[in-house]
């Protein structure tokens, strides 16, 4: 359980308790959301789940994001930057400082719930070396302070003039603004504030029209203006927001909407915000763009924002989401590919994304009162979210893949590490999603235990929820006004409890629930009348009033449209909220893609406790397990089948994991034969965990398929680099085959420049006599034939082309 501050209200002002992260009404402000999410300062979460991730992010992932900061320079930078230390630029990217910030703002929204002397004054003493850093014009960029202008790629010869490309000098204080507002509220402490106001004036004196003309590369300070014009109520804030919205996709602006002929998708710059109907480009990019859009046509109410979000909106959700909740199919721009485009092992699904699916989601909500955006937000925070920190919430997820051949793990820290300084911030600001409320009508939109308070006509209303989710689907409402009150209480029923995966046609539920939701008021069954998947009960409340609401919480079957040619004949499995994967360690095989699962067969729920993954449900069965023999024919055989919550991989090791189920042994993967290469030991000049891969049997469609997982020697190029395998005894072998990995013009790797195999005799490696030549091609077996040879070891040599690395998907031996 969460203890509350005894009474924040004798702590800070009241000005301070209003909304952090949208819904807020300040001084000076007279538009807003027309619905108002309930602050997380007002709610007092009660339950394990939910309490559990938001106690381990006080305890264990600020300290670590904290400490990680440290040792990488990062704050160091800042000294560096305000005379306190001398050195060069400490970390990796210009970019760096946004980490800082966000850890801030976290520190700050968790110092509301747990009082920590010791953090709040390492918090103050950071702070002040922010200020020192500041130049006193209010500019606030460490790597140029240190290193000044042109002396990264990134930057340009002056301050704001690669801002639109890569310098994220205004991204940077996007981060900073919000900490800052943040930190304000709930401490009641100027100093970080009167950073950012210094800051941000010097870019109203500096940017816009008439003056340097240009617009964030990396979008996120527009949400951060709007946060600094709610606290101050100065306008001009806003005003700058909106510049940079719409300065978007103009040719005498940053760079023209064309580059090299190609639309500048990447940054959502292609064309003006308003004509913008088909996300594209980076994710995260274009999510907290569409999140700032929502928090400036609230303000301004500027209905072609809106629309166009809207538009958007439905383009990710019908055509680009994952069932995990993830957004952005692409590594390589980490972000959309085109619709349906949902490839599972490749999927990059980035935990900073998922983060601002929830931001752009909630938005929405509050703009239009439907359920379907907390569907979809829900999706996100249970499951892709989720896997983004580690239960010890001492490691991280940068992409969350939907399958893994074993070459996934969370980490303790990136060079990029934005996204486990993101989690930072949005674990302890989960509360604030619970509960919203317009006038008298008060919204029910997760069912986490928790207790707060609304203010109703002049009076107070307490609401306790006590919820039994995710795990089961109960969940009981004790609604308690000071004084009888006419109150609209709008529950949510969520489309995982009726027959909607995600609002649209892109997933299906291929089985019914064994029975609808059900509410009842004072014991009184209520009809299950919806209205934008609310179910609205209207009357008078009194002290002591019982809403209980049930949920199916049957397993259910899920495919996707036939588009989505990389779940073709495969299920994925959901069970309340949660989204299941089948993984590695809860097999005797330690094998998951080779699964064959009969969506006919029935599957039942265990509660499970262990000390890794802690207590949970668990889903179990009986599916079919598949093995290629020696003769090449495929054996099917019964083989248990238990499945665990998606969130919960990647605790005990490496090796399978798939969420997406094959239902066919044409979808499914066989395990190898007892072949040479399998048997084999295999070395390498560059070892990683994909080096797994090769010797798996498993052959991909193309040079390029993201289906399959490749090893390869990127960064490396122009070299000759080896994989050798050791046989378990002699061998006589006379024919070799390798496939090549060959990513195309957006990557790195190429087929090579040549190969050559190898035998080991008496200590020595010495060529084959070839019988056909080393052929070098793609999407196909490369065979050579050689004079057989026996040994007890292969070599596979191969040069790198002068500007490229390669790799490969399989190499077989006979």
């Amino acid at each position: 359980m969460i203890k509350k501050v005894q009474n924040i209200k004798t702590l800070i002002p009241l000005i301070f308790l209003l909304a952090v992260l949208s819904g807020c009404a300040e001084k000076s402000v007279d538009k807003d959301y027309p619905i108002r999410s309930q602050p997380f300062t007002q709610v007092e979460v009660q339950d394990d789940f939910w309490g559990g991730r938001i106690s381990t992010n006080h305890q264990v992932s600020i300290p670590v994001s904290l400490h990680q900061s440290t040792i990488t320079g990062r704050i160091k930078n800042f000294e560096i930057a305000g005379g306190l230390a001398e050195g060069d630029f400490q970390s990796d990217a210009p970019f760096d400082d946004s980490d800082v910030f966000k850890i801030i703002e976290g520190a700050s929204y968790s110092l509301h719930m747990f009082p920590d002397p010791e953090l709040e004054a390492f918090i103050d003493t950071l702070i002040w070396k922010i200020g020192m850093a500041q130049e006193d014009n209010g500019y606030l960029y460490t790597w140029r302070t240190i290193h000044g202008d042109d002396s990264h790629d990134w930057i340009g010869s002056r301050r704001w003039e690669r801002t639109h490309v890569m310098s994220h000098e205004l991204y940077n204080m996007g981060h900073m603004y919000e900490a800052a507002v943040a930190h304000y509220r709930l401490t009641g402490k100027r100093d970080f504030l009167d950073i950012a106001i210094k800051n941000a004036d010097l870019i109203l004196e500096e940017i816009g029209p008439g003056k340097f003309e240009t617009y964030p590369g990396h979008q996120g300070i527009e949400i951060g203006l709007v946060k600094l014009y709610l606290v101050t109520g100065n306008r001009d804030y806003l005003e700058q927001a909106k510049y940079f919205l719409d300065a978007r996709g103009h040719d005498h602006i940053g760079e023209p909407p064309f580059w090299h002929g190609e639309p500048r998708t990447y940054d959502q710059a292609h064309k003006p915000v308003t004509e913008q109907t088909e996300a594209v480009g980076h994710s995260v990019r274009a999510l907290y763009m569409y999140a700032g859009m929502a928090d400036v046509a609230t303000q301004t109410g500027d209905r072609e924002y809106i629309d166009a979000i809207d538009r958007l909106w439905e383009d990710v959700t019908y055509t680009k989401f994952y069932v995990t909740g993830g957004i952005g199919s692409q590594r390589g721009h980490e972000g959309f590919g085109p619709a349906f485009d949902l490839p599972n092992v490749s999927a990059y699904c980035e935990t900073c994304a998922g983060i601002a699916n929830v931001f752009w989601n909630h938005r929405l909500f509050l703009l239009h009162g439907d359920a379907k955006y907390i569907d979809v937000m829900e999706r996100s925070l249970y499951n892709n979210v989720l896997s983004g920190v580690a239960l010890t919430g001492d490691r991280f997820f940068y992409p969350n893949p939907l399958e893994s051949h074993g070459q996934h793990q969370r980490s303790e820290w990136f060079g990029c590490a934005c996204c486990p300084s993101n989690v930072t911030r949005f674990i302890p600001s989960v509360p604030g999603y619970i509960y919203a409320q317009d006038e008298e009508k008060l919204y029910m939109n997760l069912y986490v235990s928790s207790e707060t308070e609304f203010e109703v006509n002049g009076g107070n209303v307490g609401i306790k929820q006590t919820s039994t989710l995710p795990w089961s689907g109960n969940v009981k409402l004790e609604v308690n006004p000071v004084n009888p009150v006419d109150i609209s209480l709008h529950l949510r029923i969520p489309g995982w409890a009726q027959n909607e995966v995600v609002p649209g046609d892109l997933y299906s539920f291929e089985n019914d629930a064994g029975s609808e939701p059900l509410v009842a008021v004072n014991g009184e069954t209520v009809p299950l009348d919806t209205r934008n998947g609310y179910v609205v009960i209207e009357r008078e409340w009194a002290a002591g009033d019982i809403v209980e609401l049930e949920f199916p919480m049957d397993i259910r079957y899920i495919s996707a449209r036939p588009e989505v040619k990389a779940n073709e004949n495969r299920i994925a499995i959901q069970r309340g909220p949660l989204v299941y994967a089948a993984e590695w360690p809860d097999f005797d095989d330690h094998s998951v893609l080779d699964l064959i699962v009969d969506k006919n067969k029935e599957l039942y729920a265990e509660e499970h406790s262990d000390e890794v993954l802690g207590n949970l449900v668990l889903i179990r069965g009986m599916a079919e397990g598949s093995r290629y023999l020696d003769d090449g024919s495929i054996e099917v055989s019964e083989k248990e089948l238990t499945l665990i919550p998606y969130y919960a991989w990647a605790h005990r090791g490496t090796g399978q994991m798939a969420v997406w189920l094959p239902e066919n042994i044409e979808a499914a993967r066989p395990r190898p034969a007892p072949t040479i290469a399998l048997n084999s030991t295999i070395k390498a000049s560059h070892h990683t965990v994909a080096l797994s891969a090769i010797n798996n049997q498993s052959v991909p469609g193309s040079s390029n398929d993201p289906a399959f997982t490749n090893y390869h020697w990127w960064p490396r190029m122009a070299q000759t680099e080896y994989i050798i395998y050791e046989f378990e005894r002699p061998e006589t072998v006379s024919t070799s085959q390798v496939f090549w990995f060959d990513d195309g013009p957006s990557g790195g790797c190429r087929v090579p420049e040549s190969w050559q195999i190898l035998y080991s005799s008496e200590g020595e490696w010495i060529p084959v006599d070839n019988l056909s030549p080393y052929e070098i091609k793609k999407d196909e077996m490369n065979e050579v034939r050689f004079e057989a040879v026996e040994t007890d070891a292969l070599k596979l040599e191969v040069r790198l082309q002068e500007n490229y690395s390669s790799g490969l998907y399989e190499w077989a031996v006979k």
